[in-house]
């Protein structure tokens, strides 16, 4: 589109707008304050409902555990009241004189009997009545007549006391039972033992129907007394971890459920629940109760719907009313529509300009891709350029070099410097060779490598370039040889890089220090640590042709090179600034082992 057609299109407009009638205007910021009356019912509902959900939670669940603390005090006052009752059976059945006579005359044909007929008219559990050798000779489950239990706490403890003795033993279900036990006395010597069980495990079974989870401790911390089976004999503790862990989704829903509550006591079954903790008073009892977080969130949730449902009426009427506006608008509309035709015209004209900008832009596409094309062989020759820079500077600095020892008729230096120059021109023919292989990924030159000898041979490259600068450079090796698979001349590669990178970022130091520093542990590690600026962007640092050189003054390629480089032999290379400032190279090549090398050798 021209620049005079844009005029014309805007101009109009311009003019349209100066001259907007002022009941639109009208209209326009009566819709903006309705818009803004919305967003304030919305958010005054969120702020309701949050505060809302805060307060009735917190009530709630202080409801909650005063109604557990009350059934808590109700369960303990069962137990206390149980035990009580059951702790003067055996007092009773010890006197009992026909026990006692089928003890002394061992006849037992109507022991049974009668300790069933003793059972049903108090309501305990079992009675059992024993020998002095500790064997059932009476019950009121026929099925434990003949057992023996010499070595119980009832029976051992009964025969050596008066009095009525209370134990914990467990049951050949694995259950718990509660024994009460007493010495049958005749001619005040022990003739028998009768052990009365007291029937706890109905509360268990009312308890079940009422409470999410009870469970009662002995003075040990072991659970005695419980609705979930599993945790019988363990501590609470295990108890409560002894689940299964939750899935993710599980997680992810108890996070959505729990996120208006405080942090909950415990999980049960992959729930929230309250933890309530009361003391029983027999022998260091305790009793724990857990209670879901159900009933607080379902009367919550209610009062939270009936705020929705208030707020969605009021919702309903504001745009019922902006519906009625929206009518009364749409009339205005109508009238303007009139206008709108008279832009059909300047409209036309738009469209024939877009389809010539359509064109012009199919074309800059074509010419997009061949400038792809050719970005690519830029790619090319600026890597091979790159590569190339250092040895034909050294070459310059030797060539000067030798021309001057020439005209002092030094020639066997000179003949050194055209020596190195030789050696040079060698080094970039392989260099060549090595950025043909570069993108095949190529290992087939490798070989053994010393690291410190790799690092010596870097230096003397860069000496020409070292001399012209005032440089302290700190060189820390071990005194072994430092061993790597790799190709020597790729690997010297990546030291001149990153020495002509910390020489360049030393530019600006007033007193610039390089520290080459070769480690061998675990790995061969060789770190270059310059005081320069340090580096800005590490994210970016081994992409190609990012630089934060001037231009002309480098190409962006010498670390995403050298980067790919040490991939090649097996390593990798990091950067970080250092805490005292400047930055740090580091490059991580894996150490050639005494076993690799004798593999290498005979392959």
């Amino acid at each position: 589109m021209s620049d005079d057609t844009a005029q014309d299109l805007i101009l109009p407009e311009a003019a349209e707008a100066a001259s907007e009638p002022p009941a639109r205007a009208r209209r326009l910021r009566a819709r903006w304050l309705m818009r803004i009356a919305v967003a304030a019912v919305l958010a005054l509902a969120i702020a309701v409902m949050l505060m809302t959900n805060v307060w009735l939670t917190q009530r709630f669940t202080e409801t909650t555990r005063v109604r557990a603390e009350l059934r808590l005090a109700l369960y303990t006052g069962n137990i206390t009241s149980e035990l009580q009752r059951t702790n003067v059976v055996p007092l009773l059945l010890a006197r009992d004189p026909q026990l006692i006579k089928a003890l002394d005359t061992n006849d037992y044909s109507t022991a049974s009997a009668r300790l069933i007929s003793a059972r049903q008219e108090v309501a305990v559990a079992s009675i059992r009545l024993l020998d002095m050798q500790g064997r059932v000779v009476a019950s009121t489950n026929r099925t434990q007549i003949g057992m023996a239990f010499p070595n119980t706490e009832f029976f051992v403890d009964a025969t050596r006391s008066r009095e009525t003795i209370f134990s914990l033993n467990t049951n050949e279900a694995g259950g718990t039972e509660f024994d009460y036990s007493r010495a049958l006395i005749q001619d005040n010597k022990p003739v028998g033992v009768i052990v009365v069980e007291a029937d706890l495990s109905k509360f268990e079974r009312s308890w079940a129907g009422i409470s999410d989870a009870v469970a009662v401790t002995d003075s040990s911390g072991k659970i005695i007394l419980t609705t979930e089976p599993r945790w019988r004999g363990v501590t609470m503790n295990e108890a409560l971890a002894a689940r299964s862990a939750p899935s993710a989704i599980e997680r992810a829903l108890q996070a959505t459920a729990d996120w208006a509550n405080d942090a909950p006591d415990a999980y049960l079954k992959g729930q929230a629940v309250m933890r309530t903790e009361t003391r029983v008073p027999f022998r260091g009892w305790k009793m724990i109760a857990f209670t879901s977080y159900d009933s607080v969130r379902e009367r919550v949730n209610a009062v939270l719907a009936l705020e929705i449902m208030g707020f969605a009426i009021l919702l309903a009427l504001v745009f019922y009313a902006l519906s009625r506006r929206a009518r009364r608008q749409s009339q205005a509309l109508r009238a303007e529509s009139a206008e709108l035709r008279t832009l059909n015209s300047r409209l036309t004209r738009e469209i024939a300009e877009r389809e010539k900008a359509q064109m012009d832009l199919a074309v800059a596409e074509q010419t997009l891709a061949q400038s792809s094309k050719l970005a690519a062989l830029g790619e090319m020759s600026a890597a091979v350029s790159h590569e190339l820079n250092q040895p034909l500077a050294a070459m310059k600095t030797y060539l000067a070099g030798a021309r001057l020892l020439l005209q002092r008729a030094r020639t066997e230096e000179a003949l050194s410097s055209f020596q190195r120059i030789d050696d040079l021109i060698g080094r970039m023919g392989a260099i060549t060779r090595q950025l043909k292989s570069y993108a095949r990924k190529g290992g087939e030159a490798f070989e053994p490598v010393d690291l410190r000898a790799a690092l010596s041979e870097a230096l003397s490259m860069m000496e020409p370039q070292l001399k012209t600068r005032k440089l302290h450079i700190i060189r820390t090796m071990p005194r072994g040889s430092v061993m790597v698979m790799a190709d020597r001349i790729r690997l010297e590669q990546v030291i001149i890089n990153l020495l002509r990178n910390a020489l360049d970022a030393t530019k600006s130091v007033a007193e610039p220090q390089v520290e080459l520093m070769l480690t061998a542990g675990e790995t061969a590690v060789l770190s270059v640590r310059d005081n320069g600026p340090g580096i800005t962007d590490l994210d970016k640092l081994f992409e190609p042709f990012w630089t934060t050189k001037k231009p002309g003054e480098g190409t962006g390629l010498g670390l995403a090179i050298s980067s790919s480089i040490i991939a090649d032999f097996g390593g990798r290379m990091t950067a970080h600034n250092s805490e005292g400032g400047g930055a740090v190279f580091e490059v991580q090549l894996p150490l050639l082992s005494d076993k690799n090398r004798s593999v290498r050798a005979a392959e």
